[in-house]
């Protein structure tokens, strides 16, 4: 790592301490892991350790409808105090609540109305507005949060080709990408963060292969790149990010998350990167798998490890911040498994198995301090 000459002491220990993932193994910090349950209508909490061990918190109830929806998406606030669970039943709605930061646990602040039935949740980086991407409605939106944290009705709401399903900002909070999984396109929009109003880019849309289904978006830890997981035929595409334009640029590559000798129906689900960007995994619920790359630091392009056995219809997993730990629940074990990834290869091992709510489908880590 260089660091120039003008840092001063404090600052220079602070830029080591992140560069070398020390945040993470303090003993001033906690990492809380929080599981959306679909059918349960509820959220698992859990610790995790330093050693990759989990330890039950508690069970928080998420109070909607008496019928649950097919998910329960999830969101973390930018400042990392409250967490935001999406009912897909109506009457719609996005439950507000606060993160206990010793403890982890959720104290209930109260519900806010969505627009429809979204099937993923995002945060703008000022933490002031909540955006939202309906698959069955077809229709992103854009909620006002309150002071409080509750969000506020829809102030903006765009039709979209059918089944949109991802919303994400960009690292600058100037642009947003979200997909349309019936429309085989890529949105690409502007984002006033004052006003919190979408408006299309130039291009405002980008086609993958027909029939693709367009699921789920990142951009990688340096921003060049962004990676796309389709659903039906389980290709990630990798494109170069334009900064300056907020545009994607052509792809460089499109790689599969499918194991080998795969003969059936792909059905890809979620896909991420480790904090340090060295590492891209993907899930498919039809084999119960992980998919595992390496990915180039230079290019951004992907080089299969392996695919490796995981919880049963794997929907969702996430990776915490230290990069050492990735943890996937599947809809049909109402279970979650921790996979210890090596630092050096990329490679996972099982490590455990935890019981969690009924057909858990969404994970967030967070890292608090203590």
């Amino acid at each position: 790592m260089r660091v120039r000459e003008s840092l001063n002491p404090i600052s220079f220990i602070t830029a080591l301490w992140a560069a070398t993932g020390f945040f993470m193994s303090s003993a001033g910090a906690a990492t809380f892991v929080y599981v959306g349950n679909a059918d349960s209508q509820d959220v698992t909490v859990l610790e995790l350790k330093a050693n990759g061990d989990l330890t039950p918190v508690e069970t928080t109830a998420v109070p909607g409808p008496a019928k649950p929806g097919g998910s329960l998406p999830l969101v973390v606030s930018p400042e990392k105090h409250r967490l935001y669970v999406g009912l897909r039943n109506e009457p719609y709605s996005a439950v507000t609540f606060e993160i206990d930061a010793k403890t982890g646990k959720l104290k209930l602040v109260g519900p806010g109305p969505l627009a429809d039935s979204m099937a993923y949740l995002s945060i703008d980086r000022t933490g002031r507005f909540l955006l939202s991407a309906s698959y069955g409605g077809n229709k992103i939106a854009v909620n006002a949060i309150g002071p409080n944290g509750v969000i506020a009705p829809a102030q903006q709401v765009i039709a979209t080709e059918p089944n949109a399903h991802c919303i994400i900002f960009d690292p600058t909070n100037r642009y947003v990408l979200h997909t349309s999984l019936g429309g085989d396109v890529i949105y690409q929009q502007k984002f006033d963060a004052k006003t919190g109003t979408l408006s299309p880019n130039d291009p405002p849309t980008v086609s993958v292969k027909a029939k693709g289904g367009p699921r789920h978006l990142l951009f990688s830890p340096d921003k060049q790149f962004v990676y796309l997981l389709n659903e039906l035929d389980a290709a990630i595409y990798v494109f170069p990010w334009d900064a300056a334009t907020g545009t994607l640029k052509k792809e460089i590559q499109v790689a599969s998350a499918l194991p080998k000798g795969f003969d059936g129906k792909p059905w890809a689900a979620d896909i991420h990167l480790t904090p340090d960007g060295k590492f891209l995994y993907a899930s498919e619920r039809t084999t119960s798998t992980l998919a595992a790359f390496r990915v180039d630091e230079k290019t951004g392009m992907l080089t299969p490890i392996d695919s490796y056995p995981t919880e049963k219809q794997p929907r969702g997993f996430s990776i915490d911040a230290s990069g050492r730990y990735l943890l996937s629940v599947g809809q049909l074990s109402n279970s979650m498994t921790s996979h210890a990834i090596d630092k050096a290869t990329g490679t996972l091992t099982k490590l455990k198995e935890y019981p969690v709510g009924k057909n858990p489908n969404w994970v967030e880590i967070v890292d608090l301090p203590r």
